[in-house]
This record gives structure tokens, sequence and C-alpha cells, in this order.
């Protein structure tokens, strides 16, 4: 299975968690707290991929967390918020 980094960023106590994944731009998922937060993530990442996959593109593999941070576009990301790795279900989908 593919394991996608997501970044979980806490904007405050009244606000949601957002959580993000740096290789799949526009999946995004959110909660009341980071558990919930975290909860919901597997769900969007599925949801995403099922929607690339119905546009006939193929996902990108996910890159590893020390590739991210060789990224200049989220390498401050990954220093100012938490990260997990999500789980993608189904990896049939995904680029090899």
């Amino acid at each position: 299975m593919a394991h996608y980094v997501a970044i979980i960023e806490e904007a405050g106590p009244d606000l949601a968690v957002g959580v993000w994944f740096p290789d799949l731009p526009g999946c995004t998922s959110a909660g009341d707290d980071v558990d919930e937060a975290l909860r919901n993530a597997p769900e969007a990442l599925q949801l995403y991929a099922e929607g690339v996959v119905s546009e006939g593109r193929s996902l990108p593999s996910p890159r590893t967390l020390t590739e991210l941070k060789a990224d200049p576009e989220v390498v401050d990301d990954l220093d100012a918020h938490m990260v997990a790795l999500v789980e993608l279900r189904t990896r049939a989908h995904a680029a090899e």
C-alpha cells in the first residue's frame, strides 16, 4: 500500500485542524482536532485518488519525507507543522 506524507496544520483553538498532501495538490481534509483530522484524511485521499483515476490520470508516486525535505516549496511547512503518513488503501492506481 502507498503512504503519502500529510502535513497537519493547527490554526488555533477555535479553528479546524487542516490536513494536506504535498504530493497531491488540492487533496485536503480537516477535523475539529488533530485526531479527527487524521481519521478523516484516508477518506479524503481515497476520494482524491478516485477522482484522478476517473479523469484518466495516474497518481504520482509518494515521495519520502527525506525527498520532501529537499523540496524548497515544502520544507518550511515540514519544519512548521506536524506530519503523518496516510495510507492509500488501493495502490493499483498510483504510478510505479
